[in-house]
C-alpha cells in the first residue's frame, strides 16, 4: 500500500531492497474517503502520519468568516506533513478534493522505522525541505505574480510532481481540481480564475476536460511562470533527485 511512497522517496534517496520492504509491511490502517472531506481537522490530536495513497488532497487554513487559504496540494506518495507527527495537535486541516485512498500510520511505527533505517529519515527530511521550497514559491505568487502567472506556475508545478511518480500521461494527468478551490489557492475570485483558464485555452496553453487537464505547450507555460523546477528537487527528465543520480553514476 505504500508503492506511491516509495516512488516519492526513491526521487530523494537509492531505498535498499530491506528499507523498501520495511514500508511495505509498515503497519497502517488504510481507508477510502470521498471528495471534500476532512482527512485531519485543525486542532485535532495528532496520532501519527497520514499518508496519500491515491487522490488529490489540500491542506488550509480557515478563518473565523469563513474565508479559506489552500496552503498546498498532496499527491499520491505524499505525507500530509512529514514532521508533524512529531506534535501533539494538527494547526492547519487537511481536506480531499477528489475521491481518495489514505493510511494512517500509528507515529510509534514511524519513530521505529525512522530510528533503524537512517536514510528512511533522510528522505523524509528531503520530502519536508521541498515542501518548504513549494511554499516558498506559492508565497512569491501570492505577492509578486500575474493572474496568469500563478495558474501556469501551478500548472507547470504539477506537471513536474505527477510526472516524477509516473502519473502524466500523454502530458495529461488528473486535476480533479474546481474553480473556487483555485480561487482559494491563488488568491483570486472564482470570475477571475475562470477568466485566466479561457484566456490560457485560447492560446492553446492547456486543455481542460473534465477532471483530466492536458498541457499543450509547456515551454510556452515554462516561459510564462518563469518555471524554475529547481525547487522540487528533482531531474526534470527522469524524476530522480541530482544527488540519487551522480550515485548511481559512481555505482556503474
Amino acid at each position: 500500500m505504500s508503492f506511491p511512497l516509495i516512488r516519492k522517496l526513491e526521487n530523494y534517496v537509492q531505498l535498499a531492497e530491506a528499507e523498501k520492504r520495511s514500508l511495505l509491511q509498515a503497519d497502517m490502517l488504510v481507508r477510502d474517503v470521498d471528495a471534500r472531506l476532512d482527512i485531519v481537522r485543525e486542532h485535532q490530536e495528532i496520532e501519527g502520519a497520514t499518508l496519500l495513497l491515491e487522490g488529490f488532497a489540500c491542506r488550509y487554513k480557515l478563518l473565523p468568516d469563513g474565508r479559506r487559504q489552500i496552503l498546498g496540494y498532496m499527491i499520491p506518495g505524499d505525507m500530509c506533513d512529514p514532521r508533524i507527527f512529531l506534535l501533539d495537535r494538527m494547526d492547519h486541516a487537511i481536506a480531499t478534493l477528489s475521491r481518495a485512498k489514505i493510511a494512517v500510520w500509528p507515529r510509534k511505527a514511524v519513530l521505529g522505522l525512522t530510528s533503524i533505517y537512517p536514510r528512511i529519515t533522510r528522505a523524509f527530511w528531503w520530502c519536508a525541505l521541498v515542501d518548504e521550497g513549494i511554499t516558498r514559491e506559492w508565497l512569491v505568487s501570492l505577492g509578486q505574480r500575474t493572474a496568469l502567472e500563478r495558474l501556469s506556475h501551478l500548472v507547470c508545478e504539477l506537471y513536474f510532481r505527477l510526472r516524477a511518480i509516473d502519473l502524466v500521461r500523454g502530458n495529461s494527468f488528473d486535476f480533479p481540481v474546481t474553480q473556487a478551490e483555485l480561487g482559494d489557492t491563488l488568491g483570486l475570485s472564482a470570475v477571475h480564475v475562470n477568466r485566466t483558464l479561457q484566456d490560457m485555452r485560447r492560446e492553446r496553453l492547456v486543455r481542460l476536460m473534465g477532471r483530466r487537464l492536458t498541457v499543450l505547450n509547456l515551454d510556452a507555460l515554462r516561459t510564462i511562470a518563469m518555471f524554475d523546477p529547481n525547487y522540487l528537487h528533482l531531474n526534470a527528465k527522469s524524476g530522480h533527485s541530482r544527488v540519487s543520480s551522480e550515485r548511481e553514476k559512481k555505482a556503474e
